[in-house]
């Protein structure tokens, strides 16, 4: 790391405290160097990281991190915490497939508390540390930081209230820089941005002293003043907001300041009670296009190559269109022209879900509900009582969060919400925290609720138009990046496709291969493209041919085609990109079993295991869980053998 020179000599994080205020400071450009190098190469959050530079330093020099747990929010602003807590040597790893996570990992790290990659978490996580704490008689300071972004989750302001009430002594940084990964919206986000001139608040404390000082015992009223100068200032500032949760609120403060930083800091740590430490910073600091820019340089993708060669694979294969959740919001900007009824709804996250051209050209039909998922459904329930389509953005990992008012409010209820759960599936170097790994098993149980699993961009805009003329409620999963189209005149086995047709109505599957081999590949989602690839593989090899069958709908599942393709075959191959257990796969064998079809049919089953899938390449984690071609193609030949013994 000889362009660093600094960071390469220190021993961290102990280093740190002793260093002085010029030498802290060219540390933070080492820093800044550093992660802009690494970022912009292995992709990862840049413009938060470079936002909390100078605090991390200062919380460093403040605390002593081997005794005092330091709680990150979301994690995307952890990269100089990882840099100055012992893993500079590594940084270059991050988000490779076995390298650094993009989060704070407790199996990464003794430095990292709490593992963490969903919003609004930190607080409620610090406040059990200091409840530990004040049970066994501990003396270490706990700290939670967390940006505006995060604040405005429905946790972070329950674990506030909590905090206020328990009192326990601890210490909250709220890093407010107006954005989470979009502009911040609300009326928190605007209350938090209140700002009164240092020089302003000093003319009306000056003038206000000057009169009460000529009036009797005026001296005695300014002093009293001056005690309470805190509550004052909190008349002018968001402080008003944390004093009525019971904090302490000092702020707010330069967050690129490290002597300012230092020294609240060590005013926090002598008060014997919550207190909020409110900076202001600068998302991007120090490299000007993610400052111009930060919602777009919030995330960056990797520059790198994957890391993993591919088999040979049949040619014929281009991608299918601008992206999945590129052709989800052009769809619905279309629906909504015909259907002034279509609302469309987000948390936090406009550009990842596709719906910023629908804000511009639809603002009075469009919701930025914040970091604030179970609102986000709960909200859109009322407005399905109302007479309005509302259509629900979020991605899987976070719907998650609102899997109660899914039940409850919409699903109770029978209202006609449609769920749109992008980044189905693996995302890659995001990783556990992030995989939409579980959204078929946890969906399939709640009823009233239709499921689809479209397997490419033309098969999604069809299902969104069916989920929006639905009386009920539709969940509709897709994964991040673009489907795939063929040629099917550029393929050896060109006679063995079937014309999909445009997507049918729930309970309805479509054939896309008829193979000349009795098994049969039965998919649902994205992954049906590799599993007719393999199927095409494999019978370059052998001769023998499976059919494919997209089931489209995963609730309720097309029934009567499965148990046709059971009755034709002597083998099925079950493929889903979700947990094994009680997803796609698992809903198949139950109709199988409730029909009393299993009897002599093999059946195998690929999907994602029962452990969380790590971080990296998205072709190499589905290599290694056996989703890709090569994986699939395998699965194929084994029960062709399988098969061929059984017959022998």
């Amino acid at each position: 790391m000889t362009d660093t020179p600094l960071l390469s000599s220190l021993h961290l994080p102990e280093d740190i405290p002793g260093l002085s205020l010029p030498l802290k400071q060219e540390l933070a450009q080492e820093l800044r160097d550093t992660i802009i190098r690494v970022v912009t190469q292995n992709g990862g959050h840049l413009a938060p990281s470079l936002g909390v530079v100078e605090l991390t330093i200062a919380l460093l020099s403040c605390f002593d991190p081997a005794r005092d747990p330091i709680v990150w929010d979301v994690g995307h602003q952890s990269y100089p915490w990882k840099l100055l807590t012992g893993r500079a040597d590594r940084f270059d790893t991050l988000r490779r497939y076995g390298g650094l996570s993009g989060f704070p990992n407790r199996s990464e790290s003794p430095y990292d508390y709490f593992g963490v990659g969903h919003a609004s978490t930190s607080i409620s996580a610090a406040l059990g540390m200091a409840a530990a704490r004040d049970l066994r008689g501990g003396k270490e300071h706990v700290v939670a930081v967390i940006g505006d972004g995060a604040l405005s989750g429905g946790m972070a302001l329950e674990a506030l209230n909590q905090a206020g009430g328990m009192g326990n002594r601890l210490i909250v940084i709220l890093n407010d820089n107006k954005m989470s990964i979009s502009e911040n919206t609300g009326a928190l986000s605007r209350f938090l941005s209140r700002n009164l001139s240092h020089s302003t608040v000093m003319h009306i404390k000056q003038h206000v002293a000057k009169v009460l000082s000529r009036l009797p015992k005026g001296d005695s009223i300014v002093d009293i003043i001056r005690k309470g100068e805190v509550s004052f200032k909190s008349f002018f500032t968001p402080g008003m907001l944390f004093e009525a949760f019971q904090f302490n609120y000092i702020g707010p403060i330069n967050g690129h300041d490290i002597a300012q930083l230092e020294r609240h800091l060590e005013a926090a740590k002598k008060l014997d009670m919550p207190v909020l430490l409110h900076i202001r910073t600068r998302k991007g600091k120090g490299y000007a296009p993610a400052e111009n820019d930060p919602s777009h340089f919030h995330g960056i993708s990797a520059s790198v190559a994957d890391e993993i060669s591919t088999p040979p694979q049949p040619s014929g294969w281009e991608p299918s269109g601008p992206g999945f959740s590129r052709a989800f919001g052009d769809a619905l900007c279309e629906l909504a022209e015909r259907n002034p009824r279509l609302f469309a709804i987000t948390a936090a996250m406009p550009d990842g879900t596709g719906l910023q051209t629908f804000h511009e050209r639809f603002p009075e039909r469009f919701a930025d509900v914040g970091i604030c998922e179970e609102h986000a459904v709960t909200f859109a329930a009322g407005l399905a009582s109302r007479g309005y389509h509302p259509v629900v953005a979020i991605y899987s990992t976070f719907m998650q969060r609102a899997y109660d008012q899914i039940i409850h409010d919409v699903c109770l209820q029978n209202l006609p919400v449609t769920l749109c759960l992008d980044r189905a599936g693996l995302v890659g170097e995001d990783g556990p925290t992030h995989h939409g790994a579980f959204d078929l098993s946890w969906l399939r149980v709640v009823p009233n609720l239709v499921i689809g699993a479209p397997r490419d961009e033309r098969a999604l805009r069809d299902a969104l138009a069916i989920a929006v003329s639905a009386n009920g409620p539709v969940a509709l999963r897709y994964p991040r990046g673009s489907g795939r189209k063929l040629d099917p005149s550029r393929f050896a086995y060109s006679g063995a496709f079937e014309d999909p047709g445009s997507y049918p109505p729930p309970g309805q599957g479509r054939l896309l291969l008829r193979g000349n081999a009795r098994i049969c590949v039965i998919a649902a989602g994205q992954r049906v493209f590799p599993c007719v690839e393999a199927a095409l593989f494999t019978a370059e090899k052998t001769g023998l041919l499976a059919s494919v069958f997209d089931a489209c709908w995963v609730k309720p599942l097309p029934e009567e085609q499965i148990l046709a393709l059971a009755a034709e075959n002597d083998a099925l191959l079950l493929v889903e990109e979700n947990s094994l257990l009680g997803g796609f796969s698992s809903a198949v064998l139950e109709l199988l079993a409730d029909r009393d079809c299993l009897g002599r049919l093999k059946i195998r089953r690929l999907g994602l295991p029962d452990r969380f899938i790590p971080h990296g390449p998205l072709r190499r984690l589905r290599a290694d869980v056996g989703l890709n071609v090569s994986g699939i193609a395998s699965a194929l030949k084994s029960l062709l053998t399988a098969s061929a013994h059984e017959k022998t």
